[in-house]
């Protein structure tokens, strides 16, 4: 299977606007993935449940979404960049529907975790 050219190697140099707009989203889903690890680790430490299992429930998929897109960001940006140099359409899909599908299940097993140590108190 041949590898693909480095995204600087095809097409042409697009205007250095969108290549410089390209890069701040990058760096907007690094700092999201950022505060989802960070939030995760919190999570984990300050809060108080009976269970160490539900402490473990409610801190890892936050820690697990932030490494999962801060992967899929480099990916995209990629995806745009070389979309850009090949004057195409830019991809669609990628970290916004991750990021929503994942933080809306989150928010479903942290409210259920929550309840559950609340009734067993």
């Amino acid at each position: 299977m041949a590898r693909r050219p480095d995204v600087e190697q095809v097409g042409e140099e697009p205007d250095e606007r969108f290549t410089l707009a390209n890069e701040r989203t990058y760096l907007a889903w690094i700092r999201t993935s950022l505060a989802l690890i960070g939030g995760g680790l919190a999570a984990g430490q300050l809060l108080e449940f009976r269970s160490t299992v539900a402490r473990l429930v409610v801190a890892l998929p936050p820690i697990v979404l932030g490494a999962v897109l801060a992967l899929t960001s480099y990916r995209r940006w990629e995806a745009n960049q070389r979309a850009l140099r090949l004057r195409e359409p830019m991809p669609v899909g990628g970290p916004p529907r991750l990021l929503a599908l994942g933080i809306g299940a989150v928010a479903v097993v942290v409210a259920i975790i929550v309840v559950i140590d609340a009734f067993n108190r």
